[in-house]
């Protein structure tokens, strides 16, 4: 795994983000909060991330005890994720690969992960996870 430092932004340009990362492992969940996204993620450790600018934006959401997602309360965009999921290695920061300045999320490669039915075991695969 490769990782290299990225900088981005939420659209308003409020919350600003910077982490190592590595963006050819970007991910698609079908949980019900990431398939209404529509966000390609990757994780990485703590850290590996760091909140440049915005705390007083962000507003948060969490679904599950396991993670919260982080958003500019601003314009809305859903910048990046916390939790911990013992399955896919405890602590983690998710960030979405779409506020990132350099770069193009339409010449990523994608994986999947079947969240939808909390698989973590099986990681991630090449086809996307069925919903039903």
């Amino acid at each position: 795994m490769t990782t290299t430092k990225h900088q981005g932004s939420c659209h308003c340009g409020a919350v600003k983000i910077e982490a190592e990362l590595d963006a050819s492992a970007g991910t698609r969940c079908n949980c019900t909060i990431c398939t209404k996204l529509g966000c390609i993620g990757t994780n990485m450790k703590p850290d590996a991330f760091r909140l440049i600018a915005g705390e007083d934006a962000l507003g948060s959401y969490a679904m599950s005890p396991a993670a919260a997602r982080y958003f500019c309360k601003r314009c809305g965009i859903y910048v990046f994720g916390k939790g911990h999921v013992a399955e896919i290695g405890g602590d983690f920061v998710s960030v979405n690969l779409n506020v990132l300045d350099d770069i193009d999320p339409g010449l990523l490669s994608v994986r999947y992960w079947d969240g939808r039915h909390d698989n973590w075991q099986a990681g991630p695969r090449d086809a996307a996870w069925p919903i039903a």
